[in-house]
């Protein structure tokens, strides 16, 4: 009689890899799926009676800044966990913990992840020296930012352009990076530190992406009136280099800009026919990151997130708080920094535009460290599952989950990772389809959802409804390995 650890009985399989599900049994043995179907005559060591349940690969978040959280206790990745998501994609917007070690608070948004006591890898390999170490809850697969690299080599002189032999030790941090085990390179050129790097200075820092098998991943230039221009940037700096290009979170922000995801989306569809490109998402329409004076409009409002000076204002309107001090919102602004925000600047249907195109992983951008965090944090996963998928018919069930599980896991090389098959990594979600709802909300944005009923990772119980977060954590350290 074959005998397995793990058992599941009757689980609607969803598999990852966008087909419908069928109706079955799994066995797990170790950190491996070892069979599925009608495992007549197998017995487990545990055994689960899925039946009105779905089974999927644990979902993988294709953009986080949880870069930091994976160096806590389990409890500090049950935002995650409790979505059902098993690896985390970190070092995003050109923000990483390392290379890079500081003895004063980060320039914004380095800042995002946390003051100088957080900055202290030097190198990559002491980052992944430590997370090999001291296993995260979640597994990770992480990128080099360009900013943490241009503060490594340029000091507090980042806002202008990089110098060629500065170019020239950002590639060298680089390549040193991705033979560690990096997975490739991030960008966020929209935000100061990085807003006067060339094209050609990307370009020139990423060159060995090509050789490790390494991607690009960019939070663009302008995703606002720009954002055409950006696409276009994005793609040629993939097709120069030699390798794929992940645009992340992508919108089409303000106003005068709502509706244009149209043609975004097929710009993006044409640059791919010329190199691999794709996206991620969040299911909201408000973005968040450090409150930033010239993202001030009167006609988009913003919701305080964190603020050093003024504890107290986490969760408040800007204008609010402008008008009780008595001066205008940019003025309170400024008073409030360091800070963080959430704005309210997209158009829903843009969003369901992007979400839906084939192209589209699911990533939550949440920000862990904020005091009250966008609500994308805890919800982004079920949203999708239950808002989306479940009573918007925005797409089905099966193809929701692809974009959270094969999908990214084909984007990010992820190898025998996203997909419900023999000799796959046990990392699992067992939930409710009827019932599985994002909670957290913009006015209490820690809710967890409903409907997860248990999660694995590695073929250990992670999470459970009941329980919450394991506290003996089985998360891995990934290694990007691309396909074909």
């Amino acid at each position: 009689m074959p005998r397995c650890d793990l058992l599941f009985r009757d689980a609607l399989l969803i598999h990852g890899n966008g087909e419908s599900g069928v109706t079955g049994d799994l066995a797990v043995s170790g950190d491996r799926i070892v069979a599925l179907g009608a495992l007549t005559g197998w017995s487990g060591g545990r055994e689960i009676d899925a039946r009105g349940l779905v089974l999927a690969p644990g979902f993988i978040d294709a953009h986080t800044h949880d870069d930091r959280a994976l160096l806590g206790p389990p409890a500090a990745l049950a935002c995650k966990l409790s979505q059902g998501v098993t690896t985390v994609i970190v070092g995003n917007c050109g923000v990483s913990l390392a290379p890079l070690s500081l003895d004063h608070r980060p320039i914004a948004p380095l800042d995002l992840l946390g003051d100088e006591r957080w900055w202290t890898f030097d190198s990559f390999a002491a980052y992944a020296t430590h997370l090999d170490a001291h296993p995260p809850a979640v597994n990770a697969l992480a990128f080099v930012g360009h900013i943490s690299l241009r503060v490594r080599v340029m000091g507090d002189d980042v806002f202008r352009p990089a110098r060629p032999k500065e170019c020239a030790e950002m590639r060298s941090l680089l390549a040193a990076a991705l033979a560690e085990g990096a997975a490739g390179f991030s960008s966020g050129l929209a935000y100061p530190p990085a807003r006067a790097a060339t094209t050609e200075e990307v370009i020139a820092i990423g060159e060995p992406l090509a050789r490790h098998g390494g991607l690009y991943v960019t939070h663009m230039r302008d995703e606002e009136s720009g954002v055409m221009a950006s696409i276009e940037e994005a793609a040629a700096i993939g097709r120069t280099i030699g390798c794929p290009v992940v645009i992340s979170h992508h919108k089409c922000a303000l106003p005068e800009n709502f509706g244009r995801s149209r043609e975004t989306l097929a710009l993006i569809d044409r640059t791919a026919g010329q190199g691999d490109v794709h996206l991620d998402a969040y299911p909201y329409a408000a973005s968040s990151t450090a409150l930033l004076v010239e993202l001030l409009r009167d006609d988009i409002p913003v919701q305080i997130t964190w603020s050093l000076p003024h504890p107290s204002a986490a969760g408040r309107m800007l204008d609010e708080i402008a008008r009780e001090w008595a001066v205008p919102p940019i003025e309170a602004a400024r008073r409030l920094q360091p800070a963080g925000a959430v704005y309210f600047s997209m158009d829903e249907q843009d969003v369901r535009r992007i979400l839906a195109h084939p192209r589209t992983a699911i990533g939550s951008d949440g920000l862990p460290h904020d005091q009250r965090p966008h609500p994308r944090l805890w919800g982004s996963f079920p949203r999708v599952l239950g808002h989306y998928a479940r009573d918007l018919g925005l797409f089905p069930l099966e193809v929701a989950i692809h974009k959270m599980t094969g999908l990214s896991a084909s984007i990010f090389g992820l190898a025998d990772r996203g997909v419900l098959r023999e000799g796959a990594y046990a990392d699992l979600v067992l939930f409710d389809p009827a019932s599985i709802a994002d909670r957290a909300t913009f006015t209490e944005p820690e809710l967890p959802a409903e409907g997860i009923r248990e999660v694995w990772v590695n073929g250990r119980s992670a999470y459970t409804a009941k329980g919450g977060v394991v506290p003996d954590p089985a998360g891995r350290l990934l290694r990007r390995r691309p396909q074909g």
